[in-house]
């Protein structure tokens, strides 16, 4: 039986720290410590690592699509230099707005990545700081979903509460759901 699974990992506030003024340039795209470790050490283990996240700055024009992949390109070097991968990254350009069904809390997202790799969800974590991550996750029936308080976490595990949404644990930070998956899933 193949012991790897599909980590999603949302960017803004898991990744990186987030702006209320969004991530527009690879200089704005700060780190929160061990998370790029984090994710090495899932990659390493076998497991592939998808990027989700809703990436409205190309919708409002702050950025072009072009200074979006730069900006990936900083995460994704980062990250190889850890000696992990990144596999690929799905995101949404839309606005609240445009009604889309890619934009997260819908779950259109995982299912292109479902659909691209022929991935199971239900053999799937998904590791996300809003509620908004949580709810994209449960839709599309992921096997465990992961809140981390660094970002929205705080405000999200209030909305979560409120809303009975299900998620399996509240991490600290990326590496803390990083050792809980190499640890609960099974999956290692």
């Amino acid at each position: 039986m193949d012991n790897k699974i599909t980590v999603f990992i949302d960017r803004d506030g898991v990744i990186n720290f987030d702006s209320p003024d969004y991530i527009k340039s690879c200089e704005e795209l700060v780190f929160i410590p061990g998370s790029i470790e984090a994710i090495a050490d899932l990659s390493r283990l076998g497991h592939k690592i998808f990027i989700i996240t809703n990436q409205s700055v190309i919708g409002r024009k702050m950025v072009t699509e072009k200074g979006l992949q730069q900006i990936f390109a900083k995460m994704e070097k980062a990250v190889e230099d850890k000696g992990g991968k990144i596999d690929d990254i799905f995101f949404c350009p839309h606005t609240p707005q445009d009604n889309c069904d890619c934009r997260k809390p819908l779950p259109g997202l995982f299912f292109q990545a479902k659909n691209k790799y022929k991935t199971e969800l239900k053999n799937s974590v998904m590791i996300g700081d809003s509620a908004k991550d949580i709810k994209a996750a449960e839709a599309a029936c992921t096997g465990y979903r992961i809140l981390v308080l660094t970002g929205n976490g705080e405000k999200a595990l209030k909305e979560l509460s409120q809303a009975s949404a299900d998620f399996d644990y509240t991490a600290r930070n990326l590496e803390d759901a990083a050792e809980w998956i190499k640890k609960n899933t099974g999956m290692q």
